[in-house]
């Protein structure tokens, strides 16, 4: 029997790997743990077993004939746990090559629709005896950060007393009373503030429907505006590379005071210098505006967040290839990430897939599909930030040792990078087409580098060690 259906932006990459024959879009997180590894049955019964119990883990999708509805989600009546969870063992010596070889080649198959979306991993064999689970769901099933949420739950129950005293929730002040609130209604200054919100309620509430529609526009003309052509976008293929790179919190903070700027803008700034390095090595002019990049926005609020349905909108800045100087280029990705949202790109976002939500379905579809069919050539790259958790995880007793996020590529989209905090721990999984990003690897040592130049300039002298 069908549950819930999926919202339009779920549906939306379905249509997307439907129209793409080379896309496959799973997203996942790699757990890399200290060992032993578990036998599969205690894996099974200690672990796995918890994801049955999290929204459409044991339901498949249901599809009506036509497109007369959106797709929603069926129980599997053959559900059977143990064609989930896979388990695998690295050929030696099980490092970082030949654990992210693995990833690339996982990723990029394709799940079967006829049963649930996901799978798990456990993976033997890697370097100085540890083990990794690897998650992987459709990116249907869930955004990044409710993917997050899924791989938080195989986690133990996390230890109060280990929870750092800045992270736990504070004592609330005393609620004012009944007395001391009709005291400070009858206020004249607080009723003249009463009075001004009231009168002004109406003009705020017309910017901001302005601001949205504003957002959209400019949202929907950089979606049509081509970028400079390069070799970072064009047709893929169906195999995949992966690689990570590394940094710390700590630096990423300290360069963040220093400069007065987000950690997202450190990421893209790095991410910035490594897609400029590529293209001076293959022979490319990494002009102005050869790097406009998908950033998705999270528009998840707190209403939504036990919600497993994508909450995301996004904005598409170029980032500054084209600058060499380190702090020049993150003070101008901080800046054009500032405009994009000052110009409210995410919610016009957000609100042309709300209104989508309650349009017919079948339209809404065909119209996607006929977007596809023709290439896009604005958008070269993806750079999605995902928050981990901020404390020390275990599985099983083991110590989480750290995290790498996964995010598909598609419809031209070369590369795709994600970053994920996790403690003290900042990594960045950076996907590529197999044929067309043989250097993946440079690309994430000069992100690292640039981490690390940016945290020389600053003033610190050594990194922090990981």
């Amino acid at each position: 029997m069908a549950s819930d259906n999926l919202s339009f932006l779920d549906a939306g990459f379905l249509e997307t790997e439907d129209s793409d024959r080379h896309a496959s879009l799973n997203i996942g997180a790699l757990a890399i743990i200290d060992g032993p590894a578990p036998d599969q049955n205690e894996f099974r019964e200690a672990v796995a077993v918890r994801l049955l119990n999290l929204p459409h883990a044991k339901q498949k999708l249901h599809t009506a004939p036509l497109d007369v509805g959106a797709p929603s989600w069926a129980d599997d009546l053959s559900f059977d746990l143990d064609r989930h969870l896979r388990r695998v063992a690295l050929p030696e010596p099980g490092g970082d090559e030949e654990l992210f070889g693995f990833v690339g080649r996982v990723m990029a198959h394709r799940l079967d629709r006829d049963h649930p979306l996901w799978e798990c991993w456990v993976v033997e064999g890697l370097v100085r005896g540890r083990w990794a689970i690897l998650a992987k769901l459709h990116h249907c099933l869930a955004d990044g950060i409710t993917g997050a949420k899924l791989f938080d739950a195989m986690c133990d129950e996390p230890d109060p007393r280990m929870t750092p005293e800045s992270e736990q929730t504070p004592l609330r002040a005393r609620a004012p009373g009944l007395v001391e609130s009709a005291e400070a209604l009858m206020s004249p200054r607080r009723q003249l503030r009463l009075l001004s919100t009231v009168v002004s309620a109406p003009q705020r509430m017309a910017a901001a429907a302005v601001g949205t529609v504003g957002g959209l526009a400019r949202l929907l003309a950089e979606m049509v505006t081509t970028s400079s052509t390069t070799s970072l976008s064009g047709p893929i293929g169906r195999q995949r590379r992966y690689c990570g790179a590394r940094a710390t919190m700590a630096d990423i903070r300290e360069i963040c005071e220093v400069y007065g700027v987000t950690v997202n803008d450190v990421a893209l700034s790095a991410i910035a210098s490594g897609l400029r390095t590529v293209l001076l090595q293959r022979g490319e002019r990494p002009d102005a505006h050869a790097a406009r990049t998908l950033v998705p926005v999270s528009v998840r609020s707190g209403r939504d967040r036990d919600s497993t349905h994508n909450q995301v909108s996004l904005m598409l800045p170029f980032l500054p290839v084209d600058i060499e100087d380190d702090i020049e280029r993150l003070a101008a990705v901080h800046e054009r990430l500032a405009a994009h949202k000052n110009q409210g790109e995410a919610e016009g976002g957000k609100a042309f897939t709300s209104l989508a939500q309650y349009g017919p379905f079948m339209p809404m579809a065909w119209a996607v599909r006929l977007a596809l069919r023709y290439p896009q050539r604005s958008v070269v790259a993806v750079a999605t930030n995902i928050p981990g958790p901020r404390e020390v995880r275990h599985v099983l007793g083991r110590r989480i040792f750290e995290i790498f996020p996964y995010v598909p590529i598609a419809v031209r989209l070369r590369i795709g990078i994600a970053i994920l905090s996790y403690h003290d721990h900042f990594t960045f999984g950076l996907t590529g087409d197999y044929d067309t990003t043989a250097d993946l690897g440079d690309l994430a040592r000069t992100i690292e580098h640039a981490v690390k130049s940016l945290l020389t300039a600053s003033g610190s002298s050594e990194p922090k060690a990981q």
